[in-house]
């Protein structure tokens, strides 16, 4: 991993990776392989790893530009643990990604870089009015990949991951959340850049997030003037093929995230998006001759429709209830998560 790399199409940047690992194995090391091959190289990958008895220093040997750090399964915090990296970090930008989540080429780190430059400009010049830098083009504050299926993806999954990341690149600013709703900022850290100078200035990842602190975040960079590019070339292969009890604790937290900050989705309810998914996914499956994918798809997405009812109801419902439904039963233990349920 080399300190800066000078692009064509970038200027001299530095990239920080940052992800927060926990028990990494086979797909982790295919992972640090591939960011090592990467045309624009990453001046560090910081790692935030849970559980030290899980981790391997085999990891450290084969890569000895890695920054690790221990901490407990309880320490962990979805935003909390990622703004210490960010504040560790130096770096012009700073590219999150999840343990899981493998470059899908070369190009990964330097198309997801060429966002953030206008016209040779870097993210560490200045531009004036954060809501417009040079030759009146809306400054990026985000950038996201495009997530493709892994080969053992179910069919089902495939045709939802459409949804959310489509094969054309695009930004979005505040001027689009008339039109676009709560996509307008949609972001995802299994594999998002930031810059660095523009992230600190808004405060960063919110602590003490069950989830979502990704697009709580990208929320203040859109309220704020900023930009979030979808780069639809920079491309990474991660899936998930989620029962729908699975999906229900997932829908569960992401709707306990939505309750606990009104003021990023008060005003953009997620429920039509759900609906517009299904209607597009069922389409999709029975143009292509596949019709009897639309039983799973009304049981998944029932499961998903429920675990968002009751987790936006979260307050509402007995301690061991939400400790039941929710993915990370981690969160309601301690103080973490407490003082908002009681």
């Amino acid at each position: 991993m080399h300190t800066e790399v000078e692009m064509n199409n970038t200027g001299l940047l530095s990239v920080d990776v940052c992800i927060p690992t926990h028990q990494p194995g086979r797909i982790f090391s295919e992972l640090l392989k591939r960011l090592d091959a990467q045309s624009m190289q990453p001046a560090h990958v910081r790692i935030i790893n849970t559980d030290e008895n899980g981790w391997d220093p085999q990891f450290e040997s084969d890569y000895p530009g890695l920054i690790v750090e221990h901490i407990t399964k309880e320490e962990f915090d979805h935003g909390g643990t990622r703004h210490r990296m960010a504040r560790a970090s130096d770096a012009d930008l700073l590219l999150f990604m999840t343990q899981d989540a493998l470059p899908a080429d070369r190009r990964l780190v330097e198309n997801l870089a060429e966002q953030f430059t206008n016209s040779g400009r870097t993210v560490s010049e200045p531009a004036g009015n954060p809501e417009k830098g040079e030759n009146d083009s809306v400054r990026i504050g985000a950038a996201y990949a495009r997530q493709l299926p892994r080969i053992d993806c179910s069919a089902l999954e495939k045709y939802t991951r459409t949804f959310n990341y489509a094969k054309e690149s695009r930004i979005k600013t505040r001027e689009d959340l008339g039109t676009l709703g709560i996509k307008t900022f949609f972001c995802s850290n299994v594999c998002a850049m930031y810059d660095r100078k523009i992230y600190l200035e808004q405060g960063g990842f919110p602590h003490n997030t069950i989830f979502n602190e990704d697009m709580i975040f990208a929320r203040s960079l859109i309220d704020a003037g900023y930009g979030i590019a979808y780069a639809a070339d920079a491309r990474v292969v991660h899936s998930h093929n989620y029962t729908g009890k699975q999906q229900f604790h997932r829908n569960f937290d992401l709707a306990v995230s939505q309750a606990q900050h009104p003021e990023v989705f008060g005003d953009v309810p997620s429920e039509g998006e759900g609906i517009r998914m299904v209607r597009r996914v069922a389409g999709q499956v029975c143009k292509a001759g596949r019709p009897w994918l639309v039983f799973p798809l009304v049981w998944q997405s029932g499961c998903k429709y429920l675990g968002y009812l009751l987790g936006k109801r979260y307050r509402r419902l007995p301690v061991k209830l939400v400790k039941r439904f929710s993915q990370n039963k981690s969160f309601w233990e301690g103080n973490n998560g407490k003082g908002d349920k009681q």
